[in-house]
């Protein structure tokens, strides 16, 4: 046994099995420990807990299953419905990979493939997601790695390697303590340990079912760890947002469908540029524009908007506008990106 793996593998799965037995987050998509969950809520629920939190996929796995029950329900659904519905879930590019994986599937005959590589050859899905699907849907053997089983592997083994370069190492270690039985259970007892008590701050060593293993709990620095390479900061963009509005409706359009924020609904807006772009790209000329007090703020994975809104009212002078007229009162309906959403509340103001 190499220095990395000072205790038998079969020891921590056990003893992380045990814990998991009488300790599992009782979450929608999940089945009993020991069972093994549906393909179709095990897929969805991974998709939409990309880059989002758990309490927030919660009611929204909720309104989804609701909606559409089955895979081939889900791919039979109309596009605009699925964009508008997953509003606030984050980049809609996975939407559009949601839709385009559901038609696949139910193209081929209704039923996720068990296989890894099978499944990575689906749109959308990734090495992590394929190795979920795998071992939580279909009890296959597979190592899953996100950023909750990261933490807990780099902690058992005081890796002082910094993330993300250290991805690899984890991998393989995780690879070494993952057991052949009951491997999603195993998988998800990773997740619950890492969002239950091996947490980024104050982790609840005292109660964690691996602490006499941990490596890094031995030392005392658990809280060092994993080890993250210093952040570059995120460059900062302005954009202007256009509100215009007439008779009690205001002027909607679809983005393109290719690019960040893709075929969704929103309000018109100028470029995003590394300078504040005043009214270029303004939907109506010759309109007269006031701007509103304040600036919208929000925060992508690889930079930093702030935008400023131009308002513009009356009849005749937004006729030549392209899009569709959506009713203000009812603007929550549109489905509108977190981004225009925050922009369109200062239009409201």
């Amino acid at each position: 046994m190499d220095a990395k793996l000072r205790y038998d593998p079969a020891q921590i799965a056990s003893a992380l099995l045990d814990w998991y037995d009488g300790h599992a987050r009782a979450l929608p998509w999940r089945a009993l420990p020991g069972e093994v969950a549906d393909p179709y809520r095990v897929w969805l629920s991974e998709v939409m807990l990309q880059q989002t939190t758990v309490a927030t996929v919660r009611p929204r796995f909720a309104e989804f299953i609701a909606r559409w029950p089955t895979v081939s329900a889900l791919a039979a659904a109309d596009d605009a419905a699925v964009m508008a519905a997953w509003a606030g879930l984050g980049y809609y590019a996975r939407a559009r990979n949601l839709l385009a994986c559901a038609r696949a599937v139910a193209g081929a005959g209704g039923a996720f493939p068990a296989d890894e590589a099978k499944l990575r050859g689906l749109p959308g899905i990734g090495g992590y997601t394929a190795a979920a699907i795998s071992a939580i849907a279909f009890g296959k053997r597979a190592v899953v790695v996100d950023g909750n089983v990261e933490r807990v592997v780099a902690r058992l083994f005081a890796l002082a390697d910094p993330l993300p370069g250290a991805k690899p190492q984890i991998h393989a270690l995780a690879d070494r303590i993952t057991p052949e039985a009951r491997c999603g259970d195993f998988a998800q007892a990773m997740m619950d340990l890492g969002a239950m008590l091996c947490t980024p701050r104050s982790p609840v060593c005292a109660l964690c079912p691996l602490t006499a293993m941990c490596e890094a709990r031995a030392a005392g620095t658990q809280q060092e760890y994993p080890v993250k390479a210093a952040k570059s900061p995120k460059p900062q963009r302005y954009g202007t947002v256009f509100w215009v509005e007439r008779d009690g409706a205001v002027l909607l359009v679809r983005r393109p469908p290719r690019g960040l924020l893709g075929g969704m609904r929103a309000l018109p807006t100028g470029p995003w540029a590394d300078a504040p772009p005043g009214l270029a790209g303004a939907p109506v000329a010759e309109a007269d524009w006031a701007m509103a007090r304040g600036t919208a703020h929000h925060v992508f994975t690889h930079f930093r908007l702030q935008l400023a809104l131009a308002i513009t009212t009356g009849d005749g002078q937004s006729d030549a506008a392209q899009g569709e007229w959506w009713p203000i009162d009812d603007l929550e309906s549109a489905g509108l990106p977190t981004v225009f959403a925050k922009a369109a509340r200062l239009g409201r103001e």
